[in-house]
């Protein structure tokens, strides 16, 4: 049942809401009869670069994708943020690295690579930013997103030029916590300084932004210009619109 109490606040998501993230851009990178784009061409010749004759190929990707599959499950099971880094250095670890050290110096200078890569092809449209400028006029502004990098998260978000209209940011490996997670709501609310019931959330995944937002006790609006149909598991959204662009009409008609 929709809320009565009016909006004060929206808090945005940040990939496929307010950036855009184009893979295509990416290196065409091929494995076991799969092509992806990915930054893996990149930080794999770093690897190979960096341990000269320990280097597997074959073991490094393999490696790689055991550990990226395992964390999923971990971050779908518990709701919480396990870091770029830490993937990387976990696959460093399973690769028979030792020393600490050379593991975290290793990890960093990878992670550098791949989320030089993630930021080179996230942008955001004209007409979101527009409309990011138009809905600050009238009400509070937040962003919680689900990113395993604090720092390029943070500079995602700078590359906008909208970053100082927001009143809050959390950015999961901020605090090690993933939207559904109760508490990553509860976290925004706070620093939005607003009940939940005075928030409209508005993001791209159902699970993620419709569930937990609503969950949380915040009103929602999906944005599904691919217009998918939603699962059984998930509530129906208060709203649903194309994209941001078209957030500022809506608004107007809810007030």
């Amino acid at each position: 049942m929709m809320s009565n109490t009016a909006i004060k606040a929206v808090v945005l998501d940040l990939f496929d809401t307010l950036v855009r993230w184009d893979p295509e851009k990416l290196p065409l990178f091929a494995w076991r009869g799969r092509e992806i784009r990915s930054t893996i061409p990149w930080f794999l010749d770093h690897l190979e670069k960096a341990i000269m004759h320990r280097f597997d190929r074959e073991t490094a990707l393999a490696t790689y994708f055991e550990v990226m599959t395992e964390i999923n499950e971990e971050r779908e099971r518990d709701a919480i943020e396990i870091s770029c880094l830490d993937r990387f250095v976990r696959m460093l670890q399973r690769l028979g690295f030792r020393d600490d050290r050379e593991v975290r110096e290793l990890a960093a200078e990878l992670t550098t690579l791949h989320m030089a890569g993630v930021r080179k092809v996230t942008w955001s449209p004209a007409e979101w930013i527009a409309a990011v400028r138009t809905i600050k006029q009238s009400y509070r502004l937040g962003l919680l997103s689900n990113f395993d990098d604090s720092e390029t998260g943070h500079q995602i978000v700078q590359d906008t030029g909208v970053a100082d209209l927001f009143d809050a940011i959390i950015i999961s490996a901020d605090v090690g916590l993933r939207k559904p997670h109760p508490e990553i709501f509860r976290q925004i609310a706070t620093l939005m300084e607003s009940q939940p019931a005075e928030i409209l959330f508005v993001g791209d995944t159902p699970r993620y932004d419709v569930l937990g937002a609503h969950q949380a006790g915040m009103r929602t609006v999906w944005l599904n210009d691919r217009k998918d149909p939603l699962t059984p598991d998930i509530p129906k959204p208060d709203y649903i619109i194309k994209d941001l662009g078209a957030l500022p009409a809506l608004l107007e008609t809810i007030q």
